[in-house]
């Protein structure tokens, strides 16, 4: 199968998968300010890693929030911690993949998203909604 022929859902598992035995933290770390030829890929590869860090910290849920010129990136469980921003382009390519995946035209919707894991599935619920000058990409996670 030719790479180009791969879906977004496919491909954000396969990066979930990839980055399973790393550190979440240190490589979404590395991306920030990262330039390169390949802007979806590292759209992908920032959600994916942001999608196992959350996890890994067995956490409620992940926010990405553009208002305005400001980007913020928040996990919530026990605590609130704050992710590295992966920059206003990047996140655009990534509420639109995660459109994408879930097939959500409108400017708000709600689907369930499962990732099939090596360890096993991961049930998602994924919201987006974008206003005048505003985006945010909520994803909730099951009790782990």
């Amino acid at each position: 199968m030719d790479i180009s022929e791969r879906s977004y859902h496919l491909k954000l598992q396969e990066m979930c998968d990839c980055y399973l035995e790393t550190d979440f933290l240190k490589q979404l770390k590395g991306m920030c300010g990262m330039k390169s030829g390949e802007p979806e890929e590292n759209a992908i590869k920032y959600l994916a890693l942001a999608i196992m860090y959350t996890v890994s910290e067995k956490a409620k849920k992940l926010t990405l929030k553009k208002k305005g010129d400001k980007l913020t990136v928040k996990v919530k469980g026990d605590e609130e911690i704050t992710l590295p921003s992966p920059g206003m382009e990047q996140f655009d390519r990534i509420a639109a993949i995660m459109r994408a995946i879930l097939h959500i035209e409108e400017d708000e919707g709600r689907l369930p998203l499962a990732l099939g894991l090596r360890s096993g599935d991961l049930e998602l619920l994924v919201e987006v909604a974008r206003g005048q000058d505003k985006e945010t990409l909520k994803i909730k996670f099951p009790d782990l």
